[in-house]
């Protein structure tokens, strides 16, 4: 029997499993994401958007292989970081539970991935508790018993402390390899995500040179912002050396582009919309099920099934969804989020969006908001002459990457012509500055 498989991939080439780890693949909770895609609808704006959970899992546990290899090598560990993280004697036990934690990061995920994850859950629940609950079913459990892995710890690393749903404390060692899988910085999640994708859609946007900024990872002393070399921390972050800086860079780059370019596509987001409003009309009371079962049960399959099962009666009200989204009769964009009205107004889009509600009654009217989450980047940089800094310090490009804010608002399709017509004449009325006995 073969003791080491062989997946071919699009972007890895060769992804490779032990036949232990067949058994977390061939399990009916990892089989599943065969029938989630990774960008919900994204397909019916760029075709071979089609690609699934499946593979980027693969992909995310072949990154993080070699990101643990290079970390880990004893010619890249200074005495103080191997003084600071005695789980380094235990390599193997942490690279197996790294690799099962990687395959399993995604489990949980709900049908059409994030298209509508916030608000068809019950409250204080996510695709991460979700991924939580499936690692430490009882069908997972035999797994983990057999490769001899606590699942307690892969849980850990596949969701990292901000999304473990209990406060648990980590250790240095768990959140640097949290920090391999989720991580703001260098989590390969992200890398395999965004080379994946601009590889399907067939854009160029989400590239970067991975392999030199996975050779130039490295355990490094934390450098808070702004300060200076001799302020580090004795906590160790995953850092890079300078020659890698630009591959890091090019990174963050690569998603600010990719989210401005592809994943806040208008189209693409009323799509998420549009699938949104079906699934609450569809599922019993409009929520998913948290029981872990009733999700193992559930695919995109399933929705399209019952989506196209819309189509056989005109007079259903499921009809529209059927209209709207396989039939591509989406609502259409006629207000979008510019500086021009933020600065003159920062509520013009709220503004915009009520008065168009009340302009055009019935459910005509949809408005999308994403702003991006988290802090500001920092890691800490490894400098030619020794020195350990900020990158917020060494990098003139990270401070430039702005935050990603989007606004739309959309009306029917069949109704564009007139509302369009409308906000024209009425858009300065409607976002005029507030005055300040207003306020």
């Amino acid at each position: 029997m073969k003791s080491e498989h062989e997946i071919r991939d699009p972007i890895h080439v060769f992804i490779r499993l032990s036949t232990d780890e067949r058994k977390i693949l061939d399990s009916r909770p990892f089989q599943r994401l065969r029938k989630i895609h990774q960008l919900a609808l994204t397909y019916l704006v760029y075709p071979s958007a089609t690609h699934r959970r499946f593979e980027h899992s693969l992909g995310v546990m072949e990154l993080a292989t070699r990101v643990f290899n290079v970390i880990t090598d004893y010619n890249n560990i200074t005495d103080a970081i191997r003084e600071t993280l005695p789980q380094l004697d235990n390599r193997d036990y942490w690279r197996k539970v790294l690799r099962a934690a990687s395959l399993c990061h995604d489990i949980g995920h709900l049908p059409f991935s994030h298209a509508a994850e916030k608000e068809l859950l019950p409250d204080g629940w996510d695709h991460e508790r979700l991924t939580v609950e499936i690692i430490k079913c009882d069908e997972m459990r035999e797994i983990w018993k057999d490769l001899k892995l606590d699942p307690d710890d892969i849980a850990k690393l596949a969701v990292g402390q901000k999304k473990l749903p209990e406060k648990v404390n980590f250790t240095d060692w768990e959140t640097i390899l949290s920090e391999i899988i989720v991580g703001d910085s260098f989590g390969v999640d992200r890398m395999d995500y965004l080379l994946r994708d601009a590889y399907h859609l067939g854009v160029s946007y989400g590239k970067f040179d991975h392999y030199r900024l996975i050779d130039t990872l490295r355990i490094l002393p934390l450098v808070p912002t702004g300060s200076h070399v001799e302020e580090r921390s004795n906590e160790p972050h995953l850092g890079v050396e300078e020659g890698g800086l630009q591959s890091a860079e090019a990174l963050l780059f690569a998603r600010y582009c990719m989210f401005t370019q592809v994943y806040l596509h208008r189209i693409r987001r009323i799509y998420d919309i549009h699938l949104k409003d079906f699934l609450v009309f569809w599922l019993p009371e409009g929520k998913f099920s948290t029981n872990i079962n009733d999700l193992l049960n559930i695919s995109d399959n399933d929705v399209l099934v019952a989506l196209e099962q819309s189509m056989l009666d005109e007079n259903s009200e499921s009809f529209i969804h059927f209209r709207r989204i396989l039939n591509r009769e989406h609502f259409k964009v006629i207000y979008q989020r510019n500086q021009k009205d933020i600065k003159k107004n920062p509520g013009a889009v709220e503004l915009v969006y009520n008065e168009t509600c009340k302009r055009f009654s019935g459910n005509v009217v949809r408005k999308d908001r994403y702003t991006q989450k988290g802090s500001e980047v920092d890691f800490p940089v490894l400098l030619n002459d020794g020195r350990i800094v900020s990158s917020s310090n060494e990098s003139q490009v990270l401070e430039h990457i702005p935050l990603v804010a989007f606004d739309y608002v959309y009306v029917d399709r069949e109704l564009e012509k007139e509302a369009r017509e409308w906000l024209n004449r009425n858009r300065e009325d409607i976002i005029m500055p507030e005055r300040e006995e207003d306020t």
